[in-house]
């Protein structure tokens, strides 16, 4: 029988598709740059993001969420256009219970830990000073957010590779259209320009800025969703558009 192709999962492989050709170009770009003689620049740079959701999103859901994200661009070297892709993670909300390992061994007893999560990824059009102490931008973006809850079983020295996960599974997975923008402002922290070339960063950035993220209609579950009544689990099925106001903090750097 052959693999059912739902809306969802079409639009997941479609922008998924599109992030990874958008990276191999922002890998590519540089070299093709410099091979023309057309100088060419460089950023990347990583985040702590909280998220508030907001509008219906924010109706259903009573948390935030707190994760991170990291990001590339190129962009031509005198040039305030910049063209990059992110990427983020967010958890909102986290259950841990203890529950016998199995029906027959019930005297060992295992983590069993619920988390709700939402994928970010993003294509953006930055515009920024290329250089300066201070340095504010605007960002324009569209991708995809992918909502999931999983749920695993950890067991202290299950094993010695420091993961103690027995098993995992995920309960249930939905995928929205996002776009949206974003401003905020980098400070330097660090000049670079006087080192030898090709050893690290021209200049090291504190990054604080904020982004509004439309996002299209999802299904997913919230933080108390997944109940078990009789042996069997029920899940509380939440559907709403997907909006959420990210605030982010983190170190940009320019290359």
């Amino acid at each position: 029988m052959g693999e059912i192709i739902t809306p969802t999962s079409m639009r997941y492989s479609v922008v998924t598709s599109n992030l990874v050709l958008a990276m191999l170009a922002l890998y590519l770009l540089p070299d093709a740059a410099a091979q023309s003689g057309i100088g060419a620049r460089g950023e990347a740079g990583l985040t702590f993001t909280v998220g508030s959701p907001q509008g219906e999103f924010g109706d259903q859901l009573s948390s935030t969420g707190f994760g991170g994200s990291l990001y590339g661009a190129v962009g031509l070297a005198h040039s305030p256009v910049l063209f990059g892709v992110d990427l983020g993670f967010l958890i909102y909300g986290r259950e841990v219970r203890r529950e016998p390992f199995s029906t027959t061994i019930p005297d060992v007893r295992v983590d069993v830990i619920t988390t709700n999560n939402i994928f970010l990824g993003h294509l953006f059009l930055r515009l920024q000073p290329p250089t300066g102490e201070f340095r504010p931008y605007a960002d324009a973006l569209f991708g995809l957010k992918y909502l999931f809850t999983d749920t695993r079983i950890r067991s202290d020295g299950f094993n010695n590779n420091g993961d103690n996960t027995v098993a995992r599974s995920t309960n249930f997975d939905d995928t929205a259209l996002s776009y949206g923008f974003g401003a905020g402002v980098q400070f330097q922290v660090w000049d670079g320009t006087q080192r030898a070339k090709d050893s690290g960063p021209d200049a090291v950035y504190v990054d604080l800025g904020a982004r509004y993220l439309f996002g299209s209609h999802a299904e997913y579950l919230q933080e108390g969703s997944v109940r078990r009544e009789n042996g069997n689990v029920i899940f509380d099925v939440n559907r709403s558009k997907t909006d959420i106001l990210n605030f982010r903090i983190g170190v940009g750097m320019r290359f």
